[in-house]
């Protein structure tokens, strides 16, 4: 099974809940999701969830100063995400459920 086709259905549920513990920039999200385990994930792939869900009003942004280059656009997960973000982890975890009911035998 390809990773890559598995992120496409996960990204958004995975950009929020990054989002959801810190606000962030495009590259940091980036790199929490590597850090997390999702290695797979490409930079357009994030860059592309994250202009997506800014503009579906999920995601609230702003601009910082940064010392070492150009102005950093951090975004910030606003109410609309939040509920989003409750609404998608129920229908993750009921995912996941079932698959792994349906994989026990397999194992």
């Amino acid at each position: 099974m390809e990773i890559s086709q598995l992120l496409k259905g996960v990204l958004d549920l995975a950009v929020l809940a990054v989002l959801s513990e810190e606000d962030g920039y495009g590259y940091d999200v980036l790199r929490r999701l590597r850090q997390a385990g999702l290695d797979e994930v490409g930079d357009a792939s994030v860059y592309g969830t994250l202009r997506r869900l800014y503009k579906a009003g999920l995601l609230a942004s702003y601009v910082v100063a940064s010392e070492e280059g150009p102005h950093r656009k951090y975004y910030s997960v606003n109410e609309q995400g939040r509920a989003r973000l409750a609404e998608s982890v129920k229908t993750w975890q009921t995912f996941a459920t079932t698959m792994n009911s349906l994989l026990g035998d397999a194992r």
